[in-house]
């Protein structure tokens, strides 16, 4: 596990900044290796781990396709990127002749699902952290119900924790109406959890294998925006077609299997992209995974390679700021570098705790000359990075050790000039409706908000 209180020799010496409660934050480490838990090589994950490593020669075998042929016929769409492309090439498909569709909030992302779902001839495949027993998520059940019963073969996989309002009646109602449904690691007495922090955090949904979508957005009505909603929620998400969405396939279809316990195939029927010649476009799309099940922390280390790599700018939004060393100090040398970072994060969240831990970082952030904004419209619930106009991540991890090494989580990459340029436009607008934080006024904070930061960044491992 990586810890959050340790300052590189690079920013010491470089920066000359410091982080108080250094000494105090060492025993942190203590109590975190004493009493926290990594899963990663747990014996609950054990069987994953080699169910996934069984079902990957199957599916490379279903797939025919390599991603080093692309990566060398299209290296100079990806440009500088390429070491990116080359990292991640070896731990997901790399694909060409796809198309993607940005979807800002709920409100575009609703209708968007609703539209393809009716479209589904052989199957849906849906696998979400929180579904909510609501109007949205009802909409849905009654879509998956009718398709059912139209012979679409419809499975739907929840996490236990995050979506335990559904346990019962929604996922009963949809079993009876010829739904498959499985919860992901089923949690026997709720109260008495003790795996709440090992979550399946992803949001994937295919559709007959060639439609797909991932992103932020839950699956619940606090998503969708009324023209005076109570909180105001800014999420995004992305809708993908093409040869892409055989990496979402394969990561519903392993964490399906070792969940139901059900032996689906790696056949043309849930891989029809990779045999069909199709033509959408040109763009280049990676999809990674990680989780406790995996050997690195992919998606931590596909950001901090984009960060290291980029050039001119890079533009990160995020609900939960709290990085790991390599992250934290990739983003001070590229700033240090003359790359413009702008980060956007919460003014307004839905946990006290994580904004006071995130806080503690942004005297450093300022500091260095990284700017840094507070969204004020409402939350900020989306987890995207733009880099030089670009590259584009959109996904489920937030930049916290949790999505890093404790959860189940699912990025997409983006080698698409348009989508960065689109993405970096809401950005912008973003920051239009946020607080640009000044360090003079941010040194400013009472002696007591700044202790309560550094207490909650102390015990953060543990929260």
């Amino acid at each position: 596990m990586p810890s959050y209180h340790k300052e590189c020799r690079y920013t010491q010496q470089s920066h000359g900044l410091s982080r108080p409660f250094d000494r105090i934050a060492n025993y942190g480490a203590i109590i975190y290796f004493s009493f926290g838990f990594n899963y990663r090589k747990n014996k609950l994950y054990q069987k994953k781990i080699n169910f996934n490593a069984d079902s990957a020669l199957e599916f490379s075998k279903a797939t025919k396709e390599f991603g080093f042929p692309i990566l060398e016929e299209f290296s100079v769409a990806l440009d500088y990127y390429r070491p990116l492309a080359n990292y991640l090439n070896s731990q997901c498909l790399t694909s060409i002749h796809n198309d993607n569709k940005l979807l800002i909030n709920g409100e575009k992302k609703f209708p968007a699902v609703i539209e393809e779902l009716k479209k589904a001839k052989h199957h849906i495949h849906i696998e979400y952290y929180i579904i909510e027993d609501d109007t949205i998520a009802n909409q849905l059940a009654d879509i998956l119900i009718e398709k059912a019963r139209e012979g679409v073969e419809v499975r739907l996989m929840y996490d236990d924790f995050g979506s335990n309002k559904i346990r019962r009646g929604y996922s009963n109602r949809l079993k009876e109406n010829g739904v498959k449904v499985f919860p992901f690691f089923k949690i026997h007495h709720i109260l008495l959890a003790n795996r709440v922090n090992y979550r399946n955090h992803r949001k994937i949904i295919v559709i007959d294998g060639n439609v797909g979508f991932v992103g932020g957005i839950n699956i619940s009505d606090r998503y969708i925006n009324t023209p005076t909603p109570q909180l105001y929620w800014r999420d995004t998400h992305v809708m993908m077609k093409g040869r892409c969405v055989s990496n979402l396939q394969f990561i519903f279809m392993t964490d399906w299997n070792f969940c139901s316990q059900e032996n689906l195939s790696f056949s043309k029927n849930y891989f029809p992209s990779q045999f069909i010649s199709t033509q959408t476009s040109d763009k280049i799309i990676q999809v990674v995974a990680s989780g406790p099940d995996s050997d690195h922390p992919n998606i931590l280390y596909a950001l901090v390679q984009a960060i290291i790599l980029s050039r001119k700018e890079v533009l990160i939004t995020t609900p939960y700021f709290v990085p790991d060393d390599a992250l934290f100090d990739a983003i001070l040398i590229a700033q240090a570098s003359g790359v413009k970072v702008k980060l956007l994060v919460p003014g307004i969240s839905d946990s006290t705790i994580v904004n006071r831990v995130s806080s503690s970082f942004y005297h450093d952030l300022l500091k260095a000359g990284v700017k840094v904004y507070r969204y004020t419209k409402g939350f900020v619930h989306a987890k995207t990075m733009v880099c030089d106009d670009h590259v584009s991540f959109i996904g489920t991890a937030n930049l916290d050790h949790r999505s890093f090494d404790l959860n189940f989580e699912v990025n997409a990459i983006f080698y698409d000039k348009e989508l960065a340029r689109e993405l970096k436009n809401n950005f912008l607008i973003d920051i239009s409706n946020s607080e640009k934080l000044n360090l003079q006024k941010w040194e400013q904070r009472s002696i007591f908000i700044k202790f309560s930061e550094r207490f909650f960044r102390l015990i953060s491992p543990l929260v």
